[in-house]
């Protein structure tokens, strides 16, 4: 958020094209900044970023359970550490333009996790897409799809960043 400011406030950015993407922790993070700041972003892509602490130890592979629970904790014990810690938290706040690109086959952040996403941000009316890769884990292997996700990323940030004010004057 610094680094954002720092472009804002010196003129080399444009507030009204701020976008973020990120994959895995990446996606993570993606979700913390749309829901956090929900009014600095304009679009965002998340890869395969998880959501929700408590359904990631229940979907996920055993070593990123043990994992997750070495960073945060005991679940029970530290149950307000897992939810202020999650995106879960501040989903309901996102008010950009969000794409979710998720593989099927994920062991590491389930489909669930993305799916989850779009169920909540649907029943609040907001512009949401997924696309989920078939025979695809945690991170695309596949060259087509590879270059699929990068397209579909560089089209929603043209649709909703390059023509933000034509989009933004639609809406209203």
């Amino acid at each position: 958020m610094a680094a954002i400011k720092f472009a804002l406030d010196t003129g080399y950015g444009d507030p009204k094209r701020v976008g973020v993407t990120g994959g895995s922790y990446g996606g993570f993070t993606t979700l913390m900044a749309v829901g956090k700041h929900p009014d600095t972003f304009v679009a965002a892509v998340d890869l395969f970023g998880p959501l929700d602490w408590y359904s990631m130890l229940k979907n996920t592979d055993p070593t990123l359970q043990e994992y997750i629970k070495g960073l945060l904790g005991d679940p029970e014990k530290f149950r307000k550490i897992y939810e202020d810690t999650a995106p879960m938290k501040y989903v309901q706040n996102i008010k950009a333009p969000l794409l979710l690109l998720q593989g099927e086959n994920d062991v590491r952040v389930p489909k669930e996790e993305t799916e989850q996403v779009v169920d909540l941000l649907k029943k609040k009316g907001n512009i949401v897409d997924a696309h989920y890769y078939p025979q695809e884990g945690h991170g695309f292997a596949k060259r087509e799809n590879q270059i699929d996700s990068i397209k579909r990323t560089l089209d929603w940030f043209e649709r909703y960043l390059k023509n933000a004010e034509s989009a933004t004057a639609s809406k209203q």
